[in-house]
């Protein structure tokens, strides 16, 4: 391949980059950020990242030529640089002289048969000491395949921001197709407060009614991450969103429940209730930073109970859609503009407490048990001649939950990731099982 455009300086040190005699700008933390902040002071053990996967078709860059090319990135991006500073209103100031060299590395597979071990060190490496995000070249198992492992602490970055990343890094540039609520004006404000302290009464609420669950631990972790990877066709759940008044969203959760149903019967777990945390973007139109937290936690229950059968024994076709039908019933008021802008409100108003407070009981596994996120990341991507032929989210896996389930839309592709920890039981299967839950779906649209 061609060798990526590489900076001017040496990018490990950055020792000949002009010297600037005032410091770059500070960004300010935001409340989400500083809960995050706090969560991992509060639980040092736990691993507190998120990230992505890239699949590349071509021969792999050098590690050295990957570096050039990340510090040259930076340029486009220079809150990737940044260090919290300050103390009980801390800020992210970019640094001047920023390490490339400890923030992007490679795993080298020996073979195809370790191609799995490889993925597996990136997904698992710590970060290098003092370090918030790190890139990972994995390559060996084929001479013209490879992939890039992103990983960032979730203090600096939530999905949105992380996709923002991608599409500067490795994408075109083009604008993210995530919803953005309409300006109310000073006109609608009183409607606004009132619509967002409902929102908040009824989900702050819901985080006590089931304070004293105490849910029985489904296995024994053993401390190590893994990947799983399934795809469908983008217009496949769109298709099947449009044909009952919902989206592809909609369609991938129904798909999820279908998915979790036939995996506890398999794997022996019981699943008495599923409630995923979805984290929904709220950044306003002016906020297109690649920095920083704004997204709001929302718990939605998934309809998981064994699909009854027919009296002759025959399984009942009308359980993917009854699954998708509730599945909207409940997301349907949270597309509204009413509520989104809400959303919107609450994080950019809400104070520290609060929202850390809320933070903590809606990761808690006494109120959720699966983090379901999705991203819509670009229409195509590439690093010099080598191209993106396929992504994979890397949800947060937060203590004492399932697994974390990622839906990445890129190009033609709807991808799906599990991440979860090795000893979750028959953990392979999910991939498998929701894209047989997606044809189903599919098959029962049609027939309706």
């Amino acid at each position: 391949m061609s060798a990526p455009p590489t900076a001017p300086a040496d990018p490990s040190t950055g020792s000949d980059r002009p010297k600037r005699s005032v410091p770059p700008p500070r960004h300010p933390t935001h409340a989400v950020d500083r809960a995050f902040l706090d969560l991992e002071r509060r639980r040092p053990e736990v691993r507190w990242d998120a990230g992505g996967v890239a699949y590349l078709s071509g021969p792999p860059p050098s590690l050295a030529d990957l570096r050039a090319y990340v510090a040259f990135r930076l340029g486009e991006l220079p809150l990737l640089t940044s260090r919290v500073t300050g103390g009980r209103r801390p800020g992210w100031q970019p640094s001047e002289d920023f390490p490339v060299d400890r923030h992007v590395y490679e795993v080298v597979a020996d073979g195809p048969a370790d191609w799995d071990t490889a993925l597996h060190s990136a997904l698992n490496a710590p970060f290098a000491p003092g370090a918030y995000w790190g890139v990972w070249l994995i390559h060996g198992h084929e001479p013209d395949a490879y992939a890039l492992c992103y990983r960032f602490l979730h203090a600096c970055q939530d999905g949105s921001a992380a996709a923002m990343t991608f599409r500067a890094m490795l994408g075109d540039g083009e604008p993210s197709a995530r919803p953005l609520p309409g300006g109310s004006g000073v006109f609608g404000v009183p409607r606004r407060f009132g619509a967002a302290v409902a929102l908040a009464t009824r989900f702050l609420a819901r985080t006590f009614t089931v304070r004293r669950h105490r849910p029985d631990p489904a296995f024994a972790p053993a401390g190590e991450r893994r990947l799983w990877r399934g795809r469908v066709p983008v217009d496949t759940l769109r298709l099947i969103g449009a044909g009952r008044g919902g989206s592809a969203h909609d369609a991938h959760l129904a798909a999820l429940a279908g998915a979790l149903s036939v995996w506890a019967a398999r794997s022996g777990v019981p699943l008495p209730r599923v409630t995923a945390v979805l984290p929904v973007d709220a950044r306003r139109a002016d906020e297109e930073q690649t920095w920083g937290n704004r997204c709001f936690a929302l718990p939605v229950d998934l309809p998981v109970g064994p699909a009854p059968g027919r009296p002759d024994g025959s399984p009942d076709e009308e359980a993917p859609l009854r699954r998708l039908d509730q599945i909207m019933a409940v997301t349907r008021k949270l597309r509204g503009d009413t509520w989104r802008q809400a959303v919107q409100d609450l994080v950019r108003y809400m104070p520290d407490r609060p929202t850390a407070w809320y933070l903590r009981r809606m990761l808690s596994p006494r109120v959720t048990n699966v983090m379901a996120t999705s991203m819509p990341l670009a229409e195509k991507g590439s690093l010099g001649e080598t191209r993106v032929t396929g992504t994979a989210l890397l949800p947060l896996l937060v203590p004492g939950h399932l697994c974390g389930v990622g839906l990445s839309f890129f190009g033609d592709w709807a991808e799906v990731s599990f991440v979860a920890d090795r000893a979750l039981p028959l953990g392979e299967l999910l991939p498998e099982l929701w894209e047989q839950a997606v044809r189903e779906l599919a098959e029962s649209v049609q027939r309706g």
